[in-house]
């Protein structure tokens, strides 16, 4: 092979998902007691597509009226109907939509890609697929639950207002509802307000699949929707998923009162990397961790440690896979990195990264051409971080990488457990006994060892101090639902 072939710069041929499977309404009125409703006030907010800033569709904006009703449709459906039902009959229709979100997958992934910016892969392959996997496994849970605690009395709450964020649209809808459902709740939920059209998707299946009218109520909004929910009096049980200082104030709001919540919040994850570690596959595990996902998942590695024997190799490596990652069009099956949500946290992004500038840390960023248009960052990493730096204690959110060394494994625990959060972690090393040596000590509700980013119904995940507490997935997410005599 010639010098000239060698250095040649390869790229690949664009390789564009069709939209022309995605049907979007031009508007979307709210979904309570079974029915498309217009909001009460009449107001409509405009979606957009992060990529290419164009708008999507215009969505209803609830206000406390809207979710009154909502809330008195699913009081009404839990007492008249679904509280009724046999366990079996429930577990059905839990089903039938889970054979549904497979059946229009398609469809699903591509305005998930459209409306939130994530790479088409992504949707396609893990947001979708997970989707469908936690309707059927709570299907299956619905008339089993005396088995699943037995020597205890289940009884559901009554009605569940959930709340979800922007990163897994679908993804943590299908978190919230099917275990609410399989227990016996009914529902009102609200989706993020910059990406809400899988959620109105969601609806549309449920309301074909016959589920009894106002067993699920779904509307859209910002955050005066969700305080709406939150602060409705006839609301049984909250379950949020989002940031930590809205954690906090919901938690302010249910004090004094018999609402039960789970709250699944920030992280600020550490991915630890040993000397005797595979180094290849940790490197792609890292590169899995904070950039395939643009750093948009609350369990982000977003704080890697390396020891330091092999620190040079890793960051060598880890630079050399940064360049070849393709950042660009979301709906291009090539692309690794798409974009980001919002221009806010576009901004909230670019923040930390000039703060990490200012603190003195070595910044480096691959060489990639960004779009013009739409909400863009370059996969960064920050070399020499100290503990105390903002970007090594703060959740970024974003494609940023902070980078520390240790010399022992009681260095590296001290500092991966000292943070506010403690949602996730990550442990790559050969030795099974230092796997379970380390992750014993880790202050993180899930631990990764030699992977990360991997999800399974049949899991619970959650987290501890300010990453919030309860769990979603597995046993642990049925019983979030669920009150024992």
């Amino acid at each position: 092979m010639s010098k000239k072939t060698k250095d040649k710069n390869w790229n690949y041929s664009p390789a564009p998902e069709s939209s022309s499977s995605a049907t979007i309404e031009k508007r979307y009125n709210l979904f309570i007691n079974g029915k498309w409703v217009k909001p009460s006030n009449g107001k409509y907010f405009k979606t957009i597509n992060p990529a290419n800033e164009s708008v999507l569709s215009e969505v209803a904006e609830a206000n406390e009226k809207d979710v009154d009703i909502a809330v008195k449709a699913a009081r009404k459906a839990y007492d008249k109907t679904w509280s009724k039902i046999s366990a079996k009959e429930r577990a059905k229709y839990i089903y039938r939509i889970a054979r549904m979100i497979q059946e229009r997958a398609r469809e699903f992934a591509v305005i998930e890609s459209m409306d939130g910016g994530k790479p088409i892969r992504e949707s396609r392959d893990v947001d979708v697929p997970l989707a469908a996997n936690h309707f059927f496994y709570y299907a299956g849970w619905a008339d089993k639950l005396e088995y699943a605690f037995p020597m205890r009395k289940p009884k559901a709450y009554g009605v569940a207002g959930q709340i979800i964020p922007w990163n897994f649209p679908l993804l943590m809808a299908a978190w919230k509802i099917a275990p609410a459902l399989a227990t016996g709740n009914t529902v009102v939920l609200k989706p993020a307000e910059t990406t809400p059209l899988t959620a109105l998707k969601l609806a549309e299946i449920i309301q074909e699949a016959e589920l009894p009218d106002g067993v699920v109520n779904i509307i859209t909004g910002a955050g005066k929707t969700g305080a709406a929910i939150v602060n409705h009096p006839d609301i049984d049980k909250i379950a949020f998923t989002g940031s930590t200082n809205v954690g906090k104030i919901i938690q302010q709001a249910i004090a004094g009162t018999n609402k039960k919540a789970t709250l699944e919040l920030g992280g600020k994850a550490a991915n630890i990397i040993f000397e005797d570690a595979p180094i290849d596959q940790a490197v792609e595990g890292i590169i899995n961790g904070i950039y395939f996902n643009q750093g948009h998942v609350c369990c982000a590695g977003s704080r890697l440690f390396v020891q330091e024997s092999v620190y040079d190799e890793v960051i060598r490596k880890l630079k050399w896979r940064m360049k070849s990652l393709i950042v660009g069009d979301p709906m291009d099956k090539n692309t690794d990195i798409g974009a980001i949500n919002s221009s806010e946290q576009l901004k909230t992004i670019e923040k930390y990264i000039a703060i990490g500038k200012k603190d003195g840390n070595q910044i480096f960023q691959s060489e990639c051409f960004l779009p013009k248009k739409g909400f863009w960052c370059k996969p960064t990493l920050f070399e020499n971080v100290a503990q105390s730096d903002r970007i090594a204690q703060e959740e970024i959110f974003g494609p940023v990488l902070a980078v520390q060394t240790f010399r022992t494994v009681d260095e590296v625990i001290a500092k991966a457990n000292n943070t506010p959060f403690g949602l996730s972690a990550g442990v790559w090393t050969d030795k099974g006994s230092k796997i379970f040596n380390v992750t014993s000590k880790m202050k993180a509700g899930v631990v990764w060892a030699n992977t990360y980013n991997k999800f399974d119904p049949t899991s619970p995940f959650g987290g501890f101090k300010e990453s919030g507490y309860g769990r979603e997935g597995g046993l642990h997410g049925l019983s979030a639902y669920l009150k024992f005599d």
